[in-house]
């Protein structure tokens, strides 16, 4: 079965998501607030894009770790759920993805991109 690529990246003001159905076609493309109110927003997202396009996704949240001083709601909520057949999230360290220059609008989605075909496709 085919399956969606989602990269998540948490920032200082915003959290940034990109959603792509192969290493071409953009399915979805948001900038978020920088952490969300609920815990299992995330979660719901990802339930969510995996309903309405009849795919699991496979997403890859890129964020500094734990200990971190951006430890955000977003990443130590996501984990406590592990998805069922709906979904997978591996954590991948911030900075990990490499910019290139592909989507426009929102600003730079680059690095998520690069992020998504690199860690989700594999």
């Amino acid at each position: 079965m085919e399956s969606i690529w989602m990269g998540i990246a948490p920032g200082l003001h915003a959290t940034r998501v990109v959603a792509m159905a192969g290493p071409s076609q953009i399915l979805l493309k948001a900038r978020l607030s920088k952490e969300p109110v609920h815990p299992r927003a995330l979660a719901t997202l990802l339930e969510a894009v995996a309903l309405w396009q009849g795919q699991p996704v496979r997403a890859a949240l890129s964020a500094a770790g734990a200990g971190s001083t951006s430890a955000s709601k977003l990443y130590r909520e996501t984990f406590l759920d592990d998805g069922g057949a709906l979904f997978s999230v591996v954590w991948v360290p911030a900075g990990a993805a490499r910019p290139r220059q592909r989507l426009t609008g929102l600003g730079s989605f680059r690095d998520l991109e690069r992020l998504v075909i690199e860690e989700v496709a594999r």
